[in-house]
């Protein structure tokens, strides 16, 4: 039996990015799919953009109080009418045979929930191109967003994920958390004996950031996320969570040794390393101003998550300090 199901986005402001993927969907082989949008809050009006698309696309558009995008995903989903849910994030585009591959790897591929991989579309800017690599990376922690083969289990991520709605509803859904809901999602899957799956043909355009601040803010709340998570979810706590954090120190250590010893043993290290993300950068992107941006966004990505890691576990396992209270804004709190 062919597979239903309900896209559900949760959306704040993001109009044009709104408008970019509802237009990917209508090319969509497969049209046999609904679109539910939860409005969480937007502070403009998104009812303008989603009439273009009145008897084009089934969309159910909703407006709620702005929770975060965890629990304005939880308001779709119960809105839902089909068997699967397909969780994407607003400023993402899909490719023509999205539905139609989802459907396939479903009735192919065992699992209770699923994701894929994001990449740069070729429309996109050059800075966003150079983000995109250092999120999806092997010589950063992104290289687990885009191949299956780098972790034995994957965390489905919210910008392109997929769960059973019956099982998504036995679980309650996405926590309180607003930032990294999606791997706790995940982690509370395995953990009530649920399966993730990796689909490699489903990959979608993230655009994320447009610029390096606010890429900055971004991986230093994800940095800030990770030791909540790992405090959730101890079971799956890996050494190699707290890799940009050592990276930070050890950058920091080069410069002690450099000024007070005269040697540049550590640096020179990271120097290597940086050659390496350059080269491996040109050879992906094929593209050598993108790949010197890229440099730079590794570099803002590994410091600022590092920070983030760093401070969040001192304040939950030095000072021990809650969670809600160590960083409220991470939480919805009614």
């Amino acid at each position: 039996m062919n597979p239903t199901i309900s896209i559900v986005v949760a959306i704040f402001n993001r109009r044009d990015e709104l408008f970019e993927l509802l237009n990917s969907l209508t090319f969509q082989t497969d049209k046999a799919f609904e679109i539910i949008i939860v409005d969480d809050g937007s502070l403009i009006d998104l009812k303008p953009t989603i009439n273009n698309f009145d008897g084009i696309l089934d969309i159910k558009y909703f407006r709620k109080d702005n929770s975060g995008p965890g629990l304005s995903r939880n308001y779709g989903s119960k809105r839902a009418s089909n068997e699967w849910l397909v969780f994407v994030d607003s400023d993402v585009i899909v490719e023509k045979d999205y539905i139609q591959n989802i459907k396939k790897d479903i009735l192919t591929i065992p699992c209770d929930a699923f994701g894929g991989a994001d990449k740069a579309h070729r429309g996109f800017n050059l800075m966003q191109k150079a983000i995109s690599y250092s999120m999806t990376s092997v010589f950063t922690t992104g290289g687990i967003r885009g191949n299956k083969k780098s972790v034995s289990k994957f965390q489905p991520r919210s910008f392109n994920m997929g769960v059973k709605k019956e099982v998504f509803e036995k679980v309650g859904g996405f926590s309180e958390m607003r930032i990294g809901e999606d791997p706790d999602l995940s982690m509370t899957l395995w953990e009530n004996g649920f399966t993730t799956a990796f689909f490699d043909d489903i990959a979608v355009y993230h655009k994320r950031r447009v610029d390096f601040g606010k890429f900055s803010k971004q991986v230093y709340q994800f940095g800030c996320a990770r030791p909540i998570l790992n405090q959730r979810h101890p079971k799956y706590v890996k050494l190699s969570f707290a890799f940009p954090s050592l990276f930070l120190l050890g950058y920091v250590l080069g410069f002690l040794e450099y000024f007070f010893l005269a040697r540049g043993i550590i640096l020179a290290l990271y120097g290597l390393y940086t050659i390496m993300v350059l080269i491996h950068a040109m050879i992906v992107t094929k593209n050598i101003a993108i790949a010197g941006m890229a440099v730079i966004s590794t570099y803002i990505q590994m410091f600022s998550y590092g920070y983030g890691f760093l401070k969040s576990w001192i304040l939950l396992n030095v000072f021990r300090m809650k969670p809600e209270d160590a960083f409220p804004k991470h939480f919805h709190r009614n």
